[in-house]
């Protein structure tokens, strides 16, 4: 296949290199990527700043094109301008942290797979849920494994795979669970802090998921499954539709 590969950790992310290097023997691997890490900036695009792109080398080979803009910019760029159309699938990843629950809205790494989507090309995004230390072996070995089984499905195509993978030995994972995302509210705290000028500052220092239902995302990446939740771009709340119809609104 024809794969473009980006992220929002940036082009020269571990994560990210871990899947070209899995990859390239047996697919044609475009990398289209942020310069520097762009998470948690969810689906924004540029409008207002010019976007630059830079050839990057990895030791002494091309590897990619590095974009000053955001994940959802690389894939618009790379299928408009940079590659072309004539790719098979946007595959974004391998992110540092997992993305599950109502954290997939402010995803970068998700957002680069739905912009493919949009545009009209399959797309999977891939997470590791670790962030100190992170080994991507498993997890990139893994997105190759999925890949082949994919090329099978022709439904594939119209939807999103967001895809996250546990921490953990290969033989200590449990297996693969197809589930929804959570959408149970987040715990955040923010601490306060005063820099030597006097100025007070706030830093988020923890989130926690208050999700207990098994069949979502965020419990059964925690009790050690990988799990797979198709996604998709169109927002609209069908059932609120008809609830809407019976409003009378005057004006």
């Amino acid at each position: 296949m024809r794969i473009l590969l980006t992220n929002d950790d940036g082009i020269f992310a571990e994560g990210l290199c871990a899947l070209y290097d899995a990859l390239c023997a047996d697919h044609e691997i475009f990398v289209v990527a942020p310069e520097a890490e762009r998470s948690a900036v969810g689906h924004a695009i540029t409008l207002v700043d010019p976007l630059r792109v830079k050839k990057v080398k990895r030791g002494r080979y091309f590897f990619g094109y590095a974009v000053n803009g955001t994940p959802a910019d690389c894939v618009k760029l790379a299928i408009h301008e940079i590659i072309g159309p004539e790719i098979d699938l946007v595959l974004s990843g391998i992110n540092r942290g997992a993305n599950v629950g109502i954290n997939v809205l402010y995803s970068g790494t998700v957002s680069a797979a739905t912009e493919g989507v949009i545009l009209g090309y399959p797309g999977i995004a891939v997470s590791l849920n670790a962030y100190r230390e992170p080994d991507y072996c498993f997890a990139a070995y893994f997105t190759s494994c999925l890949l082949k089984s994919l090329v099978k499905m022709p439904e594939f195509g119209r939807f999103c795979l967001n895809v996250n993978i546990p921490a953990l030995p290969p033989n200590k994972i449990k297996g693969i669970k197809f589930v929804r995302q959570s959408t149970a509210r987040l715990i955040e705290k923010f601490e306060r802090r005063v820099d030597p000028h006097g100025n007070v500052y706030y830093w988020q220092c923890s989130e926690r998921f208050t999700e207990k239902d098994p069949e979502t995302d965020v419990v059964a990446l925690n009790e050690g499954f990988i799990t797979i939740t198709p996604l998709h771009h169109d927002l609209t709340a069908d059932k609120a539709i008809q609830i809407l119809k019976g409003w009378q609104i005057d004006f």
